[in-house]
């Protein structure tokens, strides 16, 4: 999540606030952007883009040197000590991640999983001084409605790669032709392939205006629904309160931000026990945030050096927060894994994908007295998730009108729950077109 994403859930702890950081917790070439389509009614104008800037068709093409690279590194890994029988008490297992390694090595094949990405179509944009990169899948239907995906850590857009095809074009899946989005889905700047020179500057709202530029300056939506889980919850929260008059609505897969304490009257007894529940995870789960929050510079070194270390680094998080009861190739395969960890590799962008975690520590959006997201929302609450928050806390922060509780999933809900992630973005927003 961005570690749970660095929730900035605020709970009241011995007479001071602690914040979700103490609680819990992204080849050129000349083809052109896709046309826009005449007579959608969430286009306004043609595509507007920044001057002497416009959208360039991108594609995943890694070098084999770099191939080669990795491979002699997988090879001369040395392994730490564990404790025996320790399992995944301590962090990442020793003889999965020595498995894990051993597969990466012999037998994954990114040349593959490159070809399958690059079905999709890719741009990159130089908004300022950041290059952006996203997905841009255009919608089959009468009218798709455009629909912001954004990920979080330590994800990336090929979080989305298993739902995008449906929520695109949904006739082909079985479902109504009248249920097309047209899917755009960056890479968190500092993530992937979206860079900036200065990645200490951007936080969420930033990040929420670079998106809503996105969408309606370089892409030309007039108005466009967003969704998010992790990282991508706190974006797709602040599009709703700062850029309601863009946004059709949002959905959520983590309830991400807390009320404020002068909101907070009168607390169920199902917010009491959520409060409970996360003093765990304050305890226990949060290490990674506190070291990305203050000395990701230290921490970089050594995952940016060695792949047997960024992959038990990220590896652990997908353990722990899939709702895999133990077993986590029950959810997400090898291959799914193994290739969410190259887009860090391949592009080195290990280190700055910490440093949202140190501008939130250091500088967080937090919701004002009385302040609440007016956007039309819906949350699909999954019980793997990091923390659970009841209905009712969402409620005091959003214009919450749908809550679907899941029979099952975690905190990787596009992969692990691609069906039912998708029927209930659906359903939310087939009423807001």
């Amino acid at each position: 999540m961005p570690s749970l994403s660095a929730c900035l859930f605020v709970f009241p702890v011995a007479g001071k606030e602690i914040s979700a950081f103490q609680i819990v917790h992204s080849t050129l070439s000349n083809r052109q952007d896709q046309p826009i389509r005449r007579g959608n009614p969430y286009i306004e104008g043609g595509l507007a883009v920044s001057p002497g800037s416009k959208p360039e068709r991108f594609v995943f093409a890694v070098e084999e040197a770099v191939l080669e690279d990795l491979r002699r590194r997988l090879a001369a890994t040395r392994l730490p000590d564990e404790i025996p029988g320790a399992g995944w008490q301590y962090g990442a297992e020793r003889s999965y991640v020595k498995e894990l390694i051993d597969y990466w090595r012999r037998d994954y094949d990114w040349r593959a999983r490159e070809a399958s990405l690059n079905r999709l179509d890719h741009y990159r944009v130089r908004m300022e001084d950041i290059t952006l990169h996203y997905i841009h899948q255009p919608g089959v239907g009468p009218a798709p409605l455009p629909l912001l995906l954004t990920h979080g850590w330590p994800g990336s857009i090929f979080e989305f790669t298993k739902i995008i095809g449906p929520l695109t074009d949904p006739g082909r899946y079985g479902g109504d032709p009248k249920d097309a989005f047209t899917v755009v889905a960056p890479s968190l700047p500092g993530y992937g392939f979206s860079h900036s020179p200065d990645q200490r500057r951007l936080g969420i709202e930033e990040i929420a205006d670079l998106f809503a530029r996105l969408m309606s300056d370089v892409l030309g939506f007039q108005r466009f629904a967003a969704q998010g889980g992790d990282w991508g919850s706190f974006v797709t929260a602040r599009l709703g309160f700062a850029h309601s008059d863009k946004t059709v609505g949002i959905h959520l897969n983590m309830v991400p931000l807390a009320p404020h304490p002068r909101d907070r009257a009168d607390l169920s007894d199902a917010e009491k026990a959520f409060i409970e529940e996360s003093k765990y995870f304050l305890a226990e789960e949060t290490g990674y945030q506190w070291i990305q929050g203050t000395k990701p510079q230290t921490l970089a070194y050594g995952l940016n050096d060695s792949p047997a270390g960024l992959a038990a680094w990220i590896t652990e998080k997908f353990q722990t927060w899939t709702d895999c009861h133990g077993d986590l190739e029950d959810r997400i395969t090898k291959d799914e894994l193994l290739t969410n960890i190259m887009i860090y590799w391949v592009t080195g962008t290990i280190n700055s994908s910490f440093y949202l975690y140190h501008r939130l520590k250091h500088r967080p959006w937090r919701l004002g007295p009385g302040e609440r997201i007016e956007a039309p929302t819906a949350v699909a609450a999954f019980p793997g998730e990091i923390l659970r928050p009841p209905k009712e806390w969402a409620a005091r922060m959003f214009n919450l009108k749908r809550w679907t509780a899941m029979p099952q999933g975690g905190h990787f809900a596009a992969l692990e729950e691609p069906e039912a992630l998708v029927e209930d973005i659906r359903a939310f927003f087939r009423d807001l077109r």
